[in-house]
């Protein structure tokens, strides 16, 4: 049985008509065999590479930059008084117009007077007798003193002449102090506002009848010129608000308060400034902050109580500030913040960095980059370090806002 020796092709002998085993003679190629040997001679081309992904970036350039704390709060009365009747009776007249302005002082319902005012007179008919006692009893010791020096009467009527003297000056006093009482009541007929303000509805009418100290109001007048704002606030910040303000870095409105602005619910500026009081002395434990209280000018009545609103400290200006887009800004595992920047060879790579505070849809910038530096603000998602992009400059944003 003949032996085979090992096969030795080259690509020339392949695409050949004839081959050779061996030295042992010629043979034909097998046709079938034809196309493998040609397609392992031929040279392999390297897979075709991907092109660059297209980003688009942001050139980092500083700029001068509001620094400001935003603090969102709700708006609360300077003054507001519940009206309650101090004593029971049925109403007569309602005297006020619902959501008018009313005068401290100015009546609001009258209660039916006649039995107040009869107590009244009754009071005063018996401080009358009690002074007739009195003047009788002072002018029976007035005659008893000399005679018991001459010993014309005894001590024992003196001294029963003394006690009922002093005690119908005790009379007259307590009579006053009723005549007075009764006074008080009848002025408690005319419900009166105790502060000016504006007023609000009223379920009671004419005919009601009312009873002193009940729960529900009569009435609720609020001031509303000027107006409280009250916020949350961070202890850490407001040591920093301190000490900004001892350095003159806070704007003041007045002696020692800082300056405060006011943007409404529906994004709009208030056009007075108010200033800040720090109000609360304790900070809350579970959170961490405090009240602090904003006064404002309301002559408009433009703020009412109750609404929500975002109060701003300007705290300075910043002249070198480096702002990078919110969407340029990812987090680690850890927090840590970090953006995607390219270099001049249109590399990626990725860079630490630390942030101060938002600046509209901005981050505030303190370490980690530098004035013209590329950051990747889309297309992150397709990105690694280390891989090559195609950058395009992103259109320009809306201005940024201030630093909050």
């Amino acid at each position: 049985m003949p032996s085979f020796q090992k096969i030795s092709l080259n690509c020339s002998a392949a695409l050949s008509p004839v081959g050779s085993w061996g030295g042992r003679g010629s043979f034909l190629v097998p046709l079938l065999a034809l196309p493998l040997l040609v397609a392992g001679c031929q040279k392999k081309t390297p897979p075709p590479q991907m092109p660059p992904q297209p980003v688009d970036v942001v050139t980092l350039k500083t700029q001068p930059v509001m620094l400001e704390t935003s603090l969102p709060g709700r708006t609360d009365a300077y003054e507001q008084a519940q009206i309650r009747p101090q004593v029971n009776g049925v109403i007569v007249s309602r005297d006020f117009e619902q959501g008018a302005d009313v005068k401290a002082g100015q009546q609001l319902f009258q209660i039916y007077i006649a039995p107040y005012q009869a107590a009244y007179d009754q009071a005063k008919a018996q401080l009358l007798n009690a002074q007739a006692v009195a003047a009788r009893a002072n002018g029976q010791l007035k005659r008893y003193r000399p005679l018991v020096a001459a010993h014309a009467v005894s001590s024992q009527d003196f001294d029963n002449t003394l006690a009922t003297a002093r005690e119908a000056e005790a009379q007259v006093a307590q009579a006053k102090a009723a005549l007075e009482a009764a006074a008080v009541n009848l002025n408690y007929t005319h419900v009166r506002a105790p502060i000016s303000g504006r007023i609000g509805r009223t379920l009671y009418t004419a005919g009601a009848l009312l009873t002193a100290g009940q729960t529900q109001p009569v009435a609720v007048v609020t001031r509303l010129d000027p107006i409280y704002v009250d916020v949350n606030l961070a202890a850490t910040d407001m040591l920093r608000l301190k000490r900004e303000l001892a350095d003159g870095q806070l704007e003041r409105n007045g002696t020692d308060a800082a300056a405060v602005g006011l943007r409404l619910e529906d994004n709009t500026e208030y056009p007075v400034r108010g200033k800040l009081q720090l109000s609360e002395v304790t900070v809350d434990p579970a959170t961490g902050t405090l009240v602090m209280r904003a006064v404002f000018p309301n002559p408009d009545h433009l703020l009412l109580p109750g609404m929500f609103v975002n109060a701003h400290i300007q705290e300075g200006i910043d002249p070198h500030g480096m702002l990078v887009p919110q969407v340029a800004v990812a987090r680690d595992a850890k927090g840590n913040p970090y953006v995607m920047v390219v270099d001049g060879e249109n590399k990626v790579s990725q860079r630490s960095i630390q942030v101060l505070r938002t600046v509209g849809e901005a981050w505030l910038v303190s370490d980690g980059l530098k004035e013209g530096e590329k950051v990747i603000v889309s297309g992150l998602q397709k990105v690694q370090p280390g891989a090559k992009v195609a950058p395009h400059e992103a259109p320009p944003a809306a201005p940024a806002g201030k630093a909050e």
